[in-house]
């Protein structure tokens, strides 16, 4: 199983229609909702928000809505493309500004699930997913004059969201995977001579 992780968009016209997809990463339920809201704020002069969302270890948590086109249309056929894709932790919107014709219930769950597929193939091409893993959240301090040394040691990790703040010491803080956390945690125990406590 995939997550997503960063943004991706794309958009096209289906007979004056237009539709921007987007996928945003969703770590949990509440904010799917979150991130539901501000994209309707932000596309207050669309005629629909549609929505799906999958997030959980196993993708078992799911919701969608049509946002007032003909129940069945919209809503299903985004969360239908987006669990076929094997992933989590991911929202997709799409967003639609009618433009004049009507499509019916057949050219809108077409439409939809176009649109839906399109940015999951935009970041597929991207390599917007990666494989999901447990991950451990770290931090510990370190001296100056460990610092490169150190940073040189972490590009060996799978690490993520990396940050460093400078003041007296270095405090560093990220996340690594689960399966490399007691040799990263050993390496920077070694390579201060016990005065890194991860």
């Amino acid at each position: 199983m995939d997550v997503l992780i960063q943004p991706v968009s794309d958009s096209c016209i289906v007979k004056g229609s237009r539709f921007l997809a987007e996928l945003l990463v969703c770590p949990s339920q509440a904010e799917a909702r979150s991130l539901i809201k501000s994209q309707k704020g932000r596309y207050q002069d669309a005629s629909h928000v549609v929505h799906a969302f999958v997030v959980g270890l196993g993708a078992e948590i799911t919701g969608m809505s049509d946002d007032g086109e003909p129940s069945g249309t919209a809503g299903r056929s985004v969360l239908d493309v987006l669990r076929g894709r094997n992933c989590t932790n991911t929202l997709l919107t799409v967003t639609r500004w009618f433009g004049g014709t009507l499509l019916g219930s057949g050219g809108l769950v077409k439409a939809y699930g176009n649109a839906a597929k399109s940015v999951i193939a935009a970041a597929d091409e991207r390599s917007a997913f990666e494989e999901l893993v447990e991950r451990i959240p770290f931090s510990f301090n370190t001296e100056y004059v460990l610092y490169e040394k150190i940073r040189h040691m972490m590009t060996a990790y799978h690490l993520c969201g990396v940050t460093e703040t400078f003041a007296a010491g270095i405090a560093v803080s990220g996340s690594i995977r689960a399966d490399e956390f007691r040799q990263f945690a050993a390496q920077l125990r070694d390579m201060s001579s016990g005065r890194i406590v991860i």
